[in-house]
C-alpha cells in the first residue's frame, strides 16, 4: 500500500512540475511566470519529497529529504523576490490586456 501511494505521489508531483513549466512558457509576464513557477514547483517538490520520504529506510533519511525541502522553500522565495525586485527596478510593467 505504500508503494501506490508514493507513485502516486511521485506523479502528483511530476504533474505540478509540468504545470510551473506550462506556466512558465504560456504566461505573458514575468510576474505571472515567476508565481507559476514558485508555486507549482514548491508544491510539486513537497509532493516529491514525501512519496521518497515515505521509502525512505529509516528516520534519518527522510529527516534529511525534509529539510532539504524546507532550504528549496526558504531559497526560491529569496530568489523569487530578488528577480520580482529586478524587474521593477527595471520598469518592467505588470500585463494588462
Amino acid at each position: 500500500m505504500i508503494d501506490y501511494l508514493s507513485i502516486a505521489l511521485l506523479l502528483g508531483g511530476a504533474i505540478f512540475f509540468l504545470a510551473g513549466t506550462l506556466g512558465l512558457l504560456r504566461f505573458p509576464d514575468v510576474y505571472t511566470r515567476l508565481h507559476a513557477l514558485t508555486k507549482a514547483d514548491n508544491l510539486g517538490l513537497g509532493l516529491m519529497v514525501t512519496g521518497l520520504a515515505l521509502q525512505a529506510e529509516t528516520w534519518a533519511a527522510a529527516g534529511k529529504l525534509l529539510l532539504i525541502w524546507l532550504l528549496v522553500l526558504l531559497a526560491s522565495a529569496s530568489v523569487a523576490h530578488l528577480i520580482a525586485n529586478g524587474a521593477l527596478r527595471k520598469g518592467i510593467r505588470l500585463w494588462k490586456r
